[in-house]
């Protein structure tokens, strides 16, 4: 074993060991007084999406009547975000929610990834270090949200804001009695100041386990910064120095003793851990204050995830016999486009993919409406060579793009070329927890393929073709409808269907092979305008009975229960459910494989995400990559969205294609938070399903009883894939290596005695240059484990800000089992460029009234000069953050050679301040602000400023005062 592997395992051996954790806990605390990482970032979250929300109403000359404090909820903000306000349209604060937890998830990977990284975590006075961290990640969420790519922007986010939060509780910023964050940690370009030297003594012992005043004296009286030391395998620690302290700290038993942790009430400064706290949320909303200037406030909420709708997506085959698809996928988008624009079920994005043989993509991701029509438009059918498509290609374009729990939809008429990429593309539709749904025309009756017979397509998909997608859409949780031609305009119907508001599904079972068989669902009181679907052969027949006894079966098509359509293998079934909530009953006949799905539109809903503990006395969780291990014990966090008089009762995993249930058990975390805990799950194939009582006031009756149900299946595997790297930012034109590790367990545990050999595959969706092992052998006498490694070069052509996902699988030799890893990079050009705009006041012209009443009739200018400097990337926007006036641009040439932008501002003087954002083509962000001033004389009076250099992107302030009457015109001549 190499020495890089030796370390590697015992830092996956140390990090099971109890106490390890050394910062804010990551997602929950049992002492039910501390505060998580996930409190910390949900908070600033959520106060600074507000005050964006509350900014952009004031701009629009809209009401904002939230009070924005730490008691907001994503509901209560998506709500008031809502330009609708209160209105009768439906809300759901999913996306939102689940957008957040994809950042404190990631905050949390840091303790499992990074564990032993002084810098990540601030500690032994790596204050540069925990800086740069700070720096490159924020470079490269900014170029993230630059190109669109805001899943890997939350992600490298969330990573930034636990060093960022760290330094709070590691270094001693509190006991120096700060009230505000420490700025300069975000500002690069200024310099880190009063450190406390390497050899000067910091701490001394505490006395009897009491640390509240082991920080030295003189250390405190000069305001000197410094941190604890940390370290699990040395006591070494520099002479004098602090430690962080805790079970696991050596340092902390060597002279001086003790520690300066306030990473929970009970830490060496335990006394001040809600302090640090609070520091710590303010430092993170200064932190996306600074990214909500660079990106701008749309851009901006977008990276928080606060949409009211799920993005469009299509995936096309574009090959020759794909018209009458690419027609009908143009007129239900158009359609949907032409109806929602403007309002708040407008798709928050459109995401298209064309595919053919042997090309696919590109990807295109936008806002723009009409950018996705033009696009849409363009498409047109031909080539394709022989029958198969690159088809599963595309769709993980498209699954990579897409946030998490969207919805995809993809039209093709022939089998996949790519039916390789079959477990990789179910591996990321697992991690996302997308829907997809396939519309497959032509799909021949037999199993074989017929060719050359008259009147047949020759490019029909055999029924063997087909299951490959049917397999793909149930993992998905998606239906795999299969129609003719002609028959496409009644099928696309579900497109429009899912494009509605806070769409939840109530129910969905499988059956292959299919039986007869009563299948229940509750209906509760918020749920509207309910929808089923039955896909099955032609020969299925249906009925349904309500929760008052009254039948309909499918010989009718219209009858007191319902309205239906049917279209190849589709039936949709449009449910009258008005003043009928309770236990409801569909009836299916049918031997050959069917599904049934429920939906409906209710803001009450539920996301969950698999978590995996650290056992021990300070343990927490993190984030569960791949799939839970057969046998062995699983644990969801499950968040209830929607209402906050949700009582949960029950939440089980749920095999919808057998009999098989597992119970969970269930903690209650607060705020629609509960911990999940089963134990002993089976082999299978399972669903999170949900049920409880809801006694909101929107529901139709005091107390109703509600059920819903995840999409996404949970697969288990007897295969335990892990792979850990030390960076998640790549530099263009560099190579990564990530080593993995592959076991087989029993019961959940790895098996020590086992052996054998498994298949390796290694994807990613960039197409990027990789390398990776054929296959790993677990060896005899190697502890049930087999290691290797999977390189990954970016070209030095990609651009900053573009995101990859890597998929690492591991099958067994009988090809029954996977399990995988995904890991996700964002590329990032090295940070070189750290000055922000500089603002130089040239002018502000005075010639407002002193009386309010006369306001409108003048007007008052201001002038200023901004530039990036000789060596900087470049002035790319200047924007008006306060003020209601006009803002004109132009470039001349500096003295030094280089380029000045000059701001022209003017406005009524009833609007007589203005603020400025000037942002570099990297993301600094500098501010230049201006006020009018009444005139004193009868003749207009103007202000001439000359500015010294700016610190750092600190409001600047007029230095010294020029008054005089004709400068201006002269400056400019």
């Amino acid at each position: 074993m190499t020495a890089r592997r030796t370390v590697m395992l015992l830092i996956l051996v140390v990090l099971s060991l109890p106490g390890l954790i050394h910062c804010f806990q990551p997602l929950f605390t049992f002492d039910g007084n501390s505060s998580t990482h996930r409190d910390i970032t949900q908070r600033a979250v959520l106060r600074k999406t507000a005050e964006v929300c509350r900014d952009i109403a004031a701009s629009e000359g809209r009401d904002f009547s939230l009070t924005i404090d730490d008691s907001l909820s994503a509901d209560k903000v998506q709500r008031a975000c809502s330009s609708t306000g209160t209105s009768t349209i439906l809300l759901s604060s999913v996306i939102f929610q689940t957008s957040i937890a994809g950042m404190y998830f990631s905050n949390a990977i840091v303790d499992v990834v990074f564990a032993l990284s002084e810098e990540h975590h601030f500690d032994d006075e790596t204050f540069q270090g925990g800086r740069d961290v700070i720096t490159s990640g924020v470079s490269a969420v900014k170029a993230s949200v630059k190109l669109e790519n805001f899943v890997a922007g939350r992600w490298t986010l969330g990573r930034v804001c636990h060093t960022l939060q760290d330094f709070y509780s590691h270094s001693n910023w509190v006991e120096l009695g700060n009230k505000a964050p420490y700025s300069t940690l975000i500002r690069p370009d200024q310099p880190l100041e009063n450190l406390a030297g390497p050899s000067m003594p910091t701490c001394r012992n505490c006395t009897g386990g009491n640390c509240a005043d082991n920080l030295l004296p003189d250390l405190l009286q000069q305001g000197l910064l410094t941190s604890g030391y940390f370290n699990i395998f040395s006591s070494a620690k520099p002479a004098g120095k602090c430690s962080h302290g805790g079970l696991f700290d050596q340092t902390s038993r060597r002279d001086p003793v003790g520690g300066i942790s306030k990473d929970d009430v009970g830490s060496s400064h335990g006394s001040l851990h809600h302090k640090a706290a609070d520091l710590a949320v303010n430092a993170t909303i200064e932190l996306l204050e600074d990214i909500r200037a660079a990106v701008g406030d749309r851009n901006f909420l977008r990276l928080m995830g606060l949409s009211q709708s799920s993005v469009l997506c299509f995936v096309i085959d574009t090959t020759g016999s794909m018209s009458d698809d690419i027609a009908e996928a143009k007129r239900v988008s158009f359609e949907i486009i032409d109806s929602k624009r403007g309002t708040q079920q407008e798709p928050s994005a459109y995401i298209l993919v064309p595919f053919n043989d042997p090309s696919f993509g590109p990807l295109l991701m936008t806002t723009n409406a009409d950018v996705f029509k033009d696009s849409i438009n363009k498409l047109s059918a031909n080539g394709g060579g022989d029958i198969p498509e690159m088809c599963l290609s595309g769709l993980q374009l498209a699954l990579t793009a897409a946030p998490s729990s969207s919805e995809i939809f993809v039209f093709t008429d022939a089998p996949a070329k790519d039916a390789y990429l079959k477990s990789t593309i179910t591996a990321l539709i697992e991690n996302r927890k997308s829907v997809v749904n396939f519309i497959l025309t032509d799909v021949l009756v037999s199993r074989r393929r017929r060719r050359g017979i008259q009147g047949v397509n020759p490019r029909s998909m055999s029924q063997s073709d087909a299951q490959l997608y049917r397999d793909l859409a149930r993992a998905s949780g998606g239906q795999t409808i299969e129609v003719t031609k002609s028959e496409l305009s009644v099928a696309t119907s579900i497109i429009e269907d899912s494009s509605a508001s806070a769409v939840v599904t109530v129910f969905q079972v499988m059956r292959s092979p299919g039986r007869p068989d009563n299948f229940t669902f509750t209906v509760d009181g918020s749920l509207r305008n309910m929808t089923a679907y039955i896909t099955g052969a032609s020969s299925l027949t249906f009925s349904l009975t309500s929760s008052t006894g009254v039948s309909q079966n499918s010989s009718q098509s219209n009858g007191p229960l319902a309205s239906f359509t049917t279209a190849g293998n589709l039936r949709r079934i449009s449910l009258n459910t008005d003043n009928e909530t309770g236990l409801w009953q569909i009836s299916v006949n049918s031997n050959s494989p069917y599904s049934v799905k429920v939906t409906g539109q209710s803001s009450v809903n539920f996301i969950y995400n698999l978590v995996e503990a650290h056992e021990g006395a300070h343990g927490d969780f993190s984030l569960k990559e791949g799939r839970p291990l057969s046998g062995g014990n699983a644990s969801l966090l499950v968040s209830v969205t929607g209402s906050d008089t949700v009582k949960v009762t029950e939440v089980t995993l749920f095999d919808s294609s057998g009999p098989t249930e597992v119970n969970g058990s269930l903690q209650s975390m607060g705020s629609g938070n509960f911990l999940v805990t089963f134990t002993g799950v089976p082999a299978g194939d399972f669903v999170v399903r949900l049920k409880g009582e809801d006694s909101s006031s929107t529901s139709r009756s005091t107390t109703s009883s509600f059920q819903r149900q995840a999409s996404t299946q949970i697969k288990t595997s007897g295969i335990s894939v892990t792979a850990q790297v030390n960076n998640t930012n790549i530099e263009p034109g560099s190579t990564i290596s990530v080593p993995f590790t592959v076991a087989t367990t029993t019961n959940g545990v790895v098996n020590n005695s086992a052996t054998g050999t498994f298949t390796v595959r290694a994807n990613n969706d960039r197409s990027y240059t990789s390398t990776s092992p054929s296959t790993v052998t677990i060896a005899s006498g190697s502890r049930g484990t087999a290691n290797s490694t999977v390189t990954l070069t970016v070209p030095a052509s990609a651009a900053s800000g573009t995101d990859v996902t890597l998929t690492i699988e591991a099958e067994n030799a009988a090809a029954s089992d996977v399990n995988y890893a995904v890991l996700r990079f964002s590329v990032a050009a090295k940070v070189t460029d750290v000055t922000r705009p500089v603002c130089q006041v040239v002018s502000t012209s005075t010639n407002c009234p002193s009386s309010s009443s006369l306001c409108a009739s003048a007007q008052w200018e201001f002038v200023a000069n901004l530039t990036d400097g000789v060596n900087g990337t470049g002035i790319e926007s200047i924007t008006i953050r306060q003020g209601n006036g006009t803002l004109n641009t132009s470039t001349v040439a500096g003295a030094s050679g280089e380029n000045i932008t000059v701001a022209t501002y003017s406005a009524s003087c009833c609007s007589q301040n203005v603020e400025l954002i000037a942002v570099d083509k990297v993301g600094n962000v500098g501010t230049c602000v201006g006020q009018a001033r009444e005139s004193t004389t009868t003749a207009p009076v103007t202000t001439t400023a000359v500015n010294t250099t700016s610190t750092g992107g600190h409001t600047l302030s007029i230095s010294r005062c020029l008054w005089i009457t004709v400068a201006v015109s002269l400056f400019w001549k």
